[in-house]
């Protein structure tokens, strides 16, 4: 039983094998995956791949980097296809001031139009935050009323997790945890309660070790797993069974 509650089987990088590698999940009896958008056209083609498969969930929404091309038309039709049964979050959406390949205020405009369509339509956020951790929080503070979701891929630190995790949110850990010079990472794998922890692969990036420096495959999310149990010392059943029920906790309209 494995879940990966964040890849990009949209990603170009498995154009000529993605039915390969979703077989090859359910082979490693992945239970539940979900598809996060970067703009329109991945949030149309992320609910098609939900529609072909049980276990893989669908997000639509405006990554940062895309935010700049993000008209109201194209807010509305996010809106539209968010109410689709197998669309299960609004995301991914959020703030990146490393790339800033939209100019941060438009960045910030379009993140907070995506939480008001969330809270409209009742489903949480999968946010990204990069070097912007201090505005990804004063927005979801402003915002926080009705509003539920996850920091996907956290590289932030314990301090700012603290200030996340009081706002009712969730942190993911992604495939960093696995790496020799990972150093904010491993105390928050430690430290962030059970009940509020997911794990990811943000495939086919952030490929964890042993296989860095390769395509991620969201069937390494076990790798992600495996370390956090090693840091709390715990058995991987016992966290595998509490990422489903903090998923099911989250995404509400997954049903199983």
């Amino acid at each position: 039983m494995l879940i990966d509650t964040h890849a990009h089987l949209i990603d170009e990088k498995y154009e000529e094998n993605r039915s390969e590698i979703i077989e090859g999940l359910q082979n490693n009896r992945m239970e539940i995956l979900i598809n996060p958008a970067v703009d329109l056209d991945t949030s149309r083609k992320g609910i098609q791949l939900a529609e072909s498969w049980n276990f893989i969930f669908a997000a639509v929404g405006y990554h940062p980097h895309e935010a700049r091309h993000a008209s109201e038309e194209d807010l509305k039709e996010i809106e539209k296809l968010s109410t689709h049964p197998k669309v299960v979050a609004i995301g991914e959406i959020g703030l990146d001031y490393h790339y800033d390949f939209s100019p941060r205020e438009i960045q910030q405009e379009i993140y907070e139009k995506q939480i008001d369509i969330a809270k409209r339509q009742k489903l949480p956020i999968i946010i990204h935050s990069r070097e912007a951790h201090q505005d990804t929080f004063d927005i979801l503070e402003r915002n926080k009323e009705g509003l539920a979701g996850v920091l996907h891929s956290y590289s932030g630190s314990w301090e700012m997790a603290k200030r996340y995790l009081d706002l009712g949110f969730y942190l993911s850990i992604s495939g960093p945890i696995t790496f020799k010079n990972a150093h904010k990472l491993p105390e928050v794998a430690e430290k962030v309660p059970l009940d509020r922890i997911l794990i990811e692969t943000d495939s086919p990036y952030l490929t964890p070790a042993p296989y860095r420096g390769k395509v991620n495959n969201p069937a390494y999310v076990r790798y992600v797993a495996e370390e956090i149990c090693r840091l709390r010392n715990i058995e991987f059943e016992e966290l595998l069974l509490q990422i489903k029920e903090n998923t099911l906790a989250l995404f509400t309209k997954i049903e199983m």
